[in-house]
This record gives C-alpha cells, sequence and structure tokens, in this order.
C-alpha cells in the first residue's frame, strides 16, 4: 500500500516533461472560453508575457570545483517545514477551468507537502478544503464590505484549522480582460451558442462537469439567496464584497486573525514598510498573474524594489513562475518562497486527477537539477548564486 501511495504521489508523465507541454495539452481538452479564461491576461497581455519573459532573464552562477553534497529542496516557513519552496497559489473559479480541480491540487498539495491556498472565490468550501489537508491550508480573502462577513469567514477558516491568511490588496477593480467578455465571462456572466458548442467538442471536460456539478462559489453559498440567475448572481457578489483594502481595513484584520497575516499584491517599499509597522507576518509580490494592470512592473522586478525589506517580514512571490528555473531565479532574486498558479491548473487540464501529482514531481526535479548542476545545496543559499549584473527589467526602456 505505501508503495501505491508513494507511486501515486511522485507520479510523472514523461510524454509531458515541461509546462508548455501540458499547456499545449490542456488546451486541446478544454472548451475555448475555459482555457482562455485560466490562459489570459487583461487588456493587451503585455504584463502577462513581462511576468514570463523577465523571470528568465535572471542568471545564476555556477561552481564546479566545490565539495558538493545534495540539494535539499526543504525550506521552514512560519514554523512549518515544506518539502519544497513552493505551494498552490490561490485560484478562483478553478472547477470552470477543469471540474474538481481545486480538491485534486488540494489533494496533491497535501502529497508533496507543500502549501495550499484557498481563494473566496474557490469552487471548494472551506470546510472541504480543510478535510482534505486535515486543516493545513492557507485562506484568501476578499473583503467584504461588512463585517459581520468577514469574522464568520474568518471564524469558519480559524475553526477549520486554517491558520495564515492571506488577504488579497490588488484587486481594487474589476478587470478588463477582452477575452473573457468576448466569451461571456464578464460581470454578469452569459452562456452564448458558441460555448455551448465548445463544451459539446470536449466531451471530457463536459461528462466530468455533469459528474461533479456546475462550477460554485462553495465557500460563499450559505450566504447566496437561492434562486439567482447568474445575472444576480454577478450583482450580489458585487455588492458583497470591496476589492479595495484601506489602512483600517488591514488593522481591524490584524486585532482578528490570532494567526500568520499575509498580504498579496503590494509591490512597493512604501507599502511593504507599512504592512510590516502593522505586524503583518508575510508578503506575497504579485501582480495577479498579469490579469489587473497590463502597465505594471513584472513580478520579479518589483520583487527587486522590496528584496531590502527581506528579515523584516516573509516575502514570498507569485506570477510568471513556470518551471523551477523559474523558482530558483525568484528564490536567488530574493524570495523566501513562490508560489505558482497557472502551472498546476495546466497540469489539471491536461491529465485530470494526476495533474497536480505530475506539476509538482516536474517542479521539484527541475528545481533540484538546477541547483545540482550550480552546486547549491539549499534553497536559502540560492542568493549566492545570483549573477549581479544590469537584468532586464533595469534596462529596459
Amino acid at each position: 500500500m505505501k508503495n501505491k501511495q508513494s507511486s501515486a504521489i511522485e507520479f510523472f508523465d514523461s510524454n509531458y516533461p515541461s509546462v508548455d507541454a501540458l499547456r499545449i495539452k490542456a488546451q486541446h481538452r478544454m472548451p475555448k472560453f475555459a482555457f482562455e479564461y485560466l490562459d489570459g491576461g487583461c487588456f493587451s497581455g503585455i504584463n502577462l508575457r513581462r511576468n514570463i519573459e523577465e523571470i528568465q532573464d535572471i542568471q545564476l552562477q555556477p561552481y564546479y570545483l566545490r565539495d558538493y553534497k545534495n540539494a535539499v529542496l526543504e525550506t521552514e516557513l512560519f514554523g512549518e517545514t515544506y518539502s519544497a519552496p513552493f505551494g498552490m497559489a490561490p485560484i478562483g473559479l478553478q472547477g470552470l477551468m477543469w471540474p474538481n480541480s481545486c480538491e485534486i491540487l488540494a489533494q496533491a498539495s497535501v502529497n508533496h507537502n507543500i502549501p495550499f491556498v484557498l481563494s473566496t472565490v474557490g469552487t471548494a468550501s472551506i470546510e472541504t478544503i480543510a478535510e482534505i489537508t486535515e486543516g493545513k491550508f492557507w485562506f484568501q480573502l476578499y473583503h467584504p464590505i461588512e463585517n459581520e462577513l468577514r469574522d464568520k469567514l474568518l471564524n469558519r477558516a480559524w475553526n477549520s484549522g486554517c491558520r495564515t491568511l492571506v488577504i488579497l490588496a490588488d484587486t481594487p477593480t474589476f478587470a478588463y480582460r477582452p477575452k473573457e467578455i468576448k466569451n461571456g465571462l464578464s460581470i454578469p456572466p452569459k452562456m452564448s451558442m458558441d460555448n455551448i458548442l465548445q463544451m459539446c467538442a470536449h466531451p471530457t471536460w463536459s461528462l466530468s462537469q455533469l459528474a461533479f456539478g456546475s462550477p460554485k462559489f462553495k465557500t460563499m453559498e450559505e450566504y447566496i439567496p437561492k434562486g439567482l440567475d447568474m445575472k444576480h448572481l454577478a450583482m450580489f457578489m458585487n455588492k458583497t464584497f470591496s476589492g479595495r483594502l484601506t489602512q483600517d481595513k488591514i488593522k481591524s484584520l490584524r486585532d482578528a486573525w490570532k494567526g500568520n497575516l499575509v498580504i498579496k499584491g503590494i509591490v512597493n517599499p512604501e507599502e511593504v514598510n507599512f504592512a510590516a509597522d502593522l505586524g503583518l507576518d508575510g508578503l506575497i509580490v504579485s501582480n495577479h498573474g498579469g490579469r489587473q494592470l497590463d502597465n505594471g512592473q513584472s513580478s520579479i522586478a518589483a520583487l527587486e524594489t522590496v528584496k531590502e525589506l527581506k528579515g523584516k517580514i516573509k516575502i514570498m512571490m507569485d506570477s510568471g513562475l513556470r518551471s523551477g528555473p523559474d523558482i530558483a531565479a525568484a528564490l536567488a532574486s530574493g524570495a523566501d518562497f513562490t508560489f505558482v498558479g497557472r502551472a498546476p491548473m495546466y497540469g489539471v487540464g491536461a491529465l485530470g486527477s494526476k495533474g497536480g501529482n505530475h506539476t509538482f514531481t516536474m517542479l521539484k526535479r527541475q528545481l533540484k537539477q538546477v541547483m545540482e548542476q550550480i552546486s547549491c545545496e539549499n534553497t536559502q543559499d540560492l542568493s549566492n548564486h545570483l549573477i549581479s549584473n544590469q537584468s532586464c527589467y533595469n534596462i529596459r526602456s
């Protein structure tokens, strides 16, 4: 039994040895509207591409004549020791992209001993994820307008075992995403004949949706009035949540939450200093995967501007990480930890229930190869391998 379990955890399909290969396979298996929701950015997709391109410009220095032992991926964060220096980023509406994907990725995160972050607008409930992870999960809060609802969500998360709360700063407005608007995934959403034909052309996705049910905001389900059509559901969600954080809201959350408090999306030293002074424990440098501000910095460029505060607050990063070398580059550039989002979602889109285990296995193997190649024994030492030069994000005009 133990061998079977280990085999499932370390599952790796050699036909898909890269995230690019998973992306291509996922595109063939998913309806166009679902794939474009996963794959796209805002406006022209400039910042999405910038995320990917600029992290790939980071260079690492190898040392070939050292007395080298081996690469250790284990990383400590907030008193927990994880088996790799990356976790599963929060994603909304995972079940729209691939049925049951939220649960699949939570289980894969448990299997690989990495943190799983559940979004308020994920398609599995707090309680379901708590059961899968045995309470070892993080919760990302979309801040409600009413504190009463906020406190209900916080209490549910805490009572389910969650000890790390992530508050979202980078969604003060609804993003302008042309592909989603065209596909009817704007606010309010709609299901066009074209989308229905796409579902018919992708029977595996469609049959899985029938098996698991249409995607819903499971955590929010008990607060949503019964019988709302999609238009009125969108209006309800718009009235319920305020995407813009304020100093008072953050202070109130710090007082209310007894565990680790992390803010996601702030990308300048002034606001990072403010967060640290308020007693926040961590920051996730992020631009929402290039889905909110097209003419903003890449995530790796933003990391460069805040890394001087390392030690004052835990600095993490997501957005643009699609390989082991990318993770190594982020850690070398000053991140204490990283999160991946699209990569494991491509994995699930490509390989279904095995996609999470495959992607996490692949990323760990890639990262370990990089560390072994440059003679780096642990993830904390990757910064000693960073080649100090004028990187792309410093010289591009």
